[in-house]
């Protein structure tokens, strides 16, 4: 059985799709795209910037849930270009608690609404 995670405190999702769901112990964030969540505005220019706010988006729908990014268990992040690897990584590294959890990179050729990232998470209840 699952349970589907709203909060108005994080970025509203975009298309047919839930901010979260929990199955069991285990919390799945959507994918977050870089929405500020107040406006809706899309942060673009700046990867750094725009990386801190898909993680911001997704520690408002993990502290819903009861959890804090110290919870995350696996990221996984889809940029459109692997030039922004190194920009994307630096603002993760700042944003994210060490241990980091376990993580891929990929780049895909497009993201909604023209967003260059896109962070989703799996976070555990203790």
């Amino acid at each position: 059985m699952s349970q589907r995670i709203h909060t108005d405190e994080g970025a509203q999702p975009v298309a047919a799709y839930s901010q979260a769901t929990q199955a069991g112990p285990l919390v799945f964030v959507s994918g977050q795209i870089p929405l500020v969540p107040e406006t809706g505005a899309l942060l673009g220019d700046d990867m750094q910037r725009a990386t801190r706010q898909c993680i911001a988006n997704a520690e408002a729908i993990l502290r819903k849930a009861g959890l804090t990014l110290d919870h995350v268990v696996k990221a996984s992040v889809f940029l459109t270009t692997m030039d922004d690897y190194a920009d994307m990584d630096a603002a993760y590294r700042d944003a994210m608690p060490a241990p980091y959890p376990a993580r891929e990179a990929v780049a895909v050729q497009a993201l909604p609404k023209g967003a260059r990232v896109e962070i989703s998470m799996i976070a555990a209840h203790p």
